[in-house]
């Protein structure tokens, strides 16, 4: 303890790139009819998860480029008539020891936002982890999430990151 307060432990990127947030994507008539199905695309999936906090800094996921609007995979899969959504997330730096926080977050706030029919795939894009295979790996085992989030402490700290700052 220092001056009364918990010694922090360094950040592992002090200084990360940080990136211009997209512009909010305009509500469409035929989003707003509600006598018309309305399918959930690439771009709704990023609107979910583009405004989660990174874990360390006070930034959002978006803003580090962790997640990223591009019409192209593998970023995001969706497929609303088969009710699966596949998410890749890029760790800020290859050793980054909260890709699993960072995957467990954004698979908390797609498994609160979508209705239960969908199967949610999160994973670290292909070459950027140096632990991508057993993130991965934990991200991909419902009995590790679901234990994972009956952790009290783990849970307050995912439900952080799926906060607004104030």
């Amino acid at each position: 303890m220092v001056g009364g307060g918990p010694v922090s432990a360094p950040l592992e990127n002090a200084n990360p790139l940080i990136y211009r947030r997209s512009s909010e994507r305009p509500v469409t008539a035929r989003e707003e009819d509600d006598e018309l199905p309305d399918s959930i695309d690439d771009r709704e999936i990023f609107d979910l998860i583009r405004s989660i906090n990174d874990p360390e800094h006070p930034l959002t996921l978006e803003e580090l480029n962790v997640v990223e609007q591009v019409h192209r995979a593998p970023c995001t899969q969706v497929s609303d008539t088969e009710s699966t959504v596949a998410v890749a997330f890029t760790p800020t730096i290859p050793h980054c020891s909260m890709a699993t926080l960072i995957g467990l977050s954004i698979k908390v706030k797609l498994i609160r936002s979508l209705p239960e029919r969908f199967k949610v795939d999160v994973h670290i894009t292909p070459g950027t982890h140096a632990s991508e295979h057993a993130v991965n790996k934990q991200l991909a085992d419902k009995e590790r999430v679901a234990a994972a989030l009956e952790n009290s402490h783990l849970l307050e700290v995912v439900n952080q990151c799926l906060s607004g700052r104030s």
